[in-house]
């Protein structure tokens, strides 16, 4: 299978360059992780971000690993050290479920062939795997995006929240890949996005994105929203997703409980682009999701500009969890889901 390169990554069959994130739009700089140590900290310090590239970076550090200690003799040494990969892997984002997900697809492959081939060939194998789920996603988006397109009409003002799009999958994007298919479909489709505090994802990476594909976008503040929809300028709102649990209660970036909330009560239609490998049945509500709680100085600072005193206390969740009955549809790959959601959610993983 050949390597990979999209806008947020590039396999080169000795190590993984991401775009980092921290600093677009101003700057294009690239890190290139060597080891799998390179992968977990460009992970845990957002410098790629969004749960599905998360999930296939995660992957592409699993081999990184593998072919670390590619020349040790002994099996057993072997498996160890690449249990040890993923345990550190596993700790970089708690919220985002492709990371487990991905990891676990690539364990699996481990194990199935470890005991009849090659140290050698079992590392092949795991790099036209981690290969295989990068090559995966980009269909898998698109297929969200043509399931998602037929929800909005020609003429309609999208509003979204955090970036769901190509720079948080390895190409296309979910929530912005229905905005993307919209567009391709010939349908005039234009975007209110909210910059998306603390971390600025919809300001610095979703307007960027959309600017670079033409998209007519206008960026708003978080506390903006609900104005702009009391004034009729949104006809629906589409975000991406960090995990669903079994029942359909959706955690995404942080803000997001707020949009639906108010979607709700301005009756604008809020809707969630995701993959199943977002979906986690083994969760039953959003209770039991785990909520990332970040650096405060993400709060305490814009970039390098400290906006407040050093001490004051700062809460940082990274995440939110919006309950079901705020979700007028999932959007995925294989079909668009409605309430009731834990019956039709069951029934996509038939």
């Amino acid at each position: 299978m050949e390597n990979i390169k999209t806008m947020t990554m590039e396999w080169t069959g000795k190590s993984l360059i991401l775009i980092d994130q921290r600093y677009l739009p101003l700057e294009e700089k690239y890190i290139e992780c060597k080891n799998f140590q390179d992968v977990a900290v460009s992970i845990k310090d957002m410098v790629v971000r969004g749960a599905p590239a998360i999930g296939a970076t995660a992957a592409f550090g699993f081999v990184l690993g593998a072919k670390e200690f590619i020349n040790i003799l002994d099996k057993k040494l072997f498996l160890k050290n690449l249990e040890k990969t993923k345990e550190i892997l596993s700790k970089t984002r708690p919220t985002a479920v492709n990371l487990f997900w991905a990891l676990n697809r690539m364990e699996k492959v481990l194990k199935e062939n470890i005991n009849n081939k090659t140290i050698n060939e079992v590392t092949k194998l795991l790099e036209d795997e981690a290969l295989k789920i990068a090559y995966e996603d980009i269909e898998i988006n698109k297929k969200i995006g043509k399931n998602g397109e037929a929800l909005l009409n020609d003429g309609d003002t999208v509003l979204t929240h955090c970036n769901a799009g190509a720079l948080a999958t390895v190409d296309y994007g979910t929530a912005l890949g229905v905005i993307r298919a919209a567009v391709e479909n010939g349908k005039n489709i234009k975007v209110y996005a909210d910059e998306t505090r603390p971390y600025l994802q919809g300001a610095r990476l979703t307007v960027w994105e959309l600017m670079k594909s033409g998209i007519k976008t206008t960026l708003i503040s978080d506390n903006m929203a609900g104005w702009v929809m009391k004034q009729g300028k949104i006809n629906a709102v589409i975000v991406g997703a960090d995990r669903i649990a079994k029942n359909g209660d959706v955690a995404n970036k942080i803000g997001t409980y707020s949009v639906a909330v108010l979607a709700k009560r301005h009756g604008i239609p809020f809707y969630v682009a995701a993959p199943l490998s977002t979906i986690d049945i083994e969760t039953k509500n959003g209770d039991e999701i785990p909520i990332e709680e970040r650096n405060s100085n993400e709060v305490r600072y814009c970039h390098k500009t400290r906006l407040v005193p050093e001490e004051v206390n700062v809460y940082n969740p990274a995440f939110d969890v919006t309950p079901n009955d705020l979700v007028t549809a999932i959007i995925t790959e294989k079909k668009v889901i409605r309430s009731p959601y834990e019956k039709n959610i069951l029934e996509l993983f038939k």
